[in-house]
Formats: C-alpha cells, sequence, structure tokens
C-alpha cells in the first residue's frame, strides 16, 4: 500500500452542488464541539466554589485577556478584539490538536475503488485557512477606514505630496497583500507539512521514528495558533493608531 499525499482535501459527498470535503466535516465536528462545550462550562459557572475545570478556564481567559490588553494598550479596545483573537486561538489550537486523535487514520469511506480518509487537518486545507485570513484583514480595513475616514485611510495608499510619499503609499499597499500571504501560509504551511512529514515518518519507520516529530508537531500546533491570534491583534492596534500628523490636523480642526 503506497503512501498518499493530497495537498487539496478529498470530497466525501455532495449535498446538491455542494461538496463536503474531510476538511469541511472535520471542522465543523469541532465547532460543534467548542459550541457545546461553551455551553456546558455557561450553564455549570459556580460563583461561590467553582471546579477545577472552570479555575483552568478562567484562569486562561483571564490570563489571554491582560495579555492582549499589553498589546492593545487599552482595556476598553482590548474588549471589542478579545472575543474574536481568543476565538480564532481556541478554534485553531483544538483542529490542530485534534489531529492527533489515534484511530482517525482508520475511518475511511469507499467509494468504489477509491478509499478516503474521512478526517483530515481541518488547519491543511488552505481554504478555511484562507478564510479566516480574510475575516482578520477586512476587519483590519474596516477599522482603518473607522479611525481615519475614508479619505483619511485612501491617502494612505495614494500620496501625491513627492514622488517617495508615492512610493511607500504603494509599499503600504503590498504591505496590506503581503497580510494575507504571511497570516495564511504561515499556518497553512506548518500544519500541512507537520502532516506529511508525519505521514512519511510512520510510513518509513512506524515504531519509534515518529515519536520526535509528533512532539514536534505538537508544539508547532500551540504556537501557529498563539501566533495568528496574536498577529490578529497586531494589525488591528496598528489600523486603530493615529499618526503624528493626524493628530496635528485633528487638534488644528
Amino acid at each position: 500500500m503506497g503512501l498518499n499525499i493530497s495537498l487539496s482535501p478529498e470530497v466525501l459527498f455532495q449535498i446538491g452542488n455542494f461538496p463536503i470535503t474531510n476538511s469541511f466535516l472535520g471542522g465543523l465536528v469541532l465547532s460543534l464541539v467548542i459550541v457545546l462545550g461553551v455551553w456546558w462550562l455557561n450553564r455549570n459557572l459556580k460563583k461561590d466554589v467553582p471546579g477545577k475545570f472552570q479555575n483552568v478556564a478562567e484562569i486562561l481567559i483571564s490570563g489571554a485577556f491582560d495579555f492582549v490588553v499589553s498589546i492593545i494598550g487599552s482595556e476598553k479596545k482590548a474588549r471589542r478584539i478579545f472575543p474574536l483573537a481568543f476565538t480564532m486561538f481556541i478554534f485553531i489550537l483544538i483542529s490542530n490538536l485534534a489531529t492527533y486523535i489515534p484511530g482517525q487514520a482508520a475511518v475511511t469511506l469507499h467509494r468504489g475503488e477509491e478509499t478516503v480518509s474521512v478526517f483530515r487537518a481541518v488547519m491543511a486545507d488552505y481554504g478555511m485557512v484562507f478564510v479566516m485570513t480574510m475575516v482578520t484583514v477586512i476587519l483590519v480595513q474596516i477599522i482603518a477606514i473607522a479611525v481615519h475616514g475614508p479619505f483619511g485611510y485612501l491617502g494612505k495608499f495614494f500620496n501625491f505630496k513627492s514622488p517617495l510619499s508615492f512610493f511607500l503609499g504603494l509599499m503600504d499597499i503590498v504591505g496590506e497583500l503581503a497580510k494575507i500571504v504571511s497570516l495564511s501560509f504561515r499556518l497553512f504551511g506548518n500544519i500541512f507539512a507537520g502532516e506529511v512529514l508525519g505521514a512519511v515518518m510512520l510510513f518509513l519507520a512506524p515504531f519509534f521514528m515518529p515519536l520526535p516529530f509528533l512532539f514536534l508537531g505538537l508544539l508547532s500546533a500551540v504556537v501557529q495558533a498563539f501566533v495568528f491570534a496574536v498577529l490578529t491583534v497586531v494589525f488591528v492596534k496598528l489600523a486603530a493608531e493615529i499618526e503624528e500628523e493626524e493628530t496635528l490636523e485633528q487638534a488644528s480642526i
């Protein structure tokens, strides 16, 4: 039996013209697990004597919020971006860690002569990562327009005061496009590469050889979730900053 590595997710079945892939199905299952977990935790909150799980959850959420405040610099602004950033962190983290649940490879679907794995790493599907990236990028643009105004936002990219200002504006456009590449390819590349490397090592030496790569993959799963969420917060902070020239203009008005 050969080693089958596919860059794109496999289609399990279709609902009308909408294809259901193994990564999409995994994302739905994990989303349902997260929603049920949050619902259960919220239903069983105890104010007087909280349980161990509640204590851990409160410490994690409180520490994460304080960290976001330290980046944003304002508790009021942090309250607005924290739900999105923390949700992204939890979803990416659980999606990455779920790939290490044993026995998933044995769950397959037979379609004629083809055998398709029912579960696949959610973040190894670039489509999913790209959608999450676009949520961040679009939010950053909306915040920038709200803070600087439509003309101030466009003036950042199309500045005709001098040739240098015009060139720097074009570089800002490249920088905005680079956010899509940096966010999406970092997460997708690391998770997909870890999945491929683990599969190759397991195929070549199925006993002790994959263990170091397994621990490295677990570390990468946590780090990549953290990096994606932190970059989202940093991009939002940069979009909301008012430069010194704008401050002087507002003061003169």
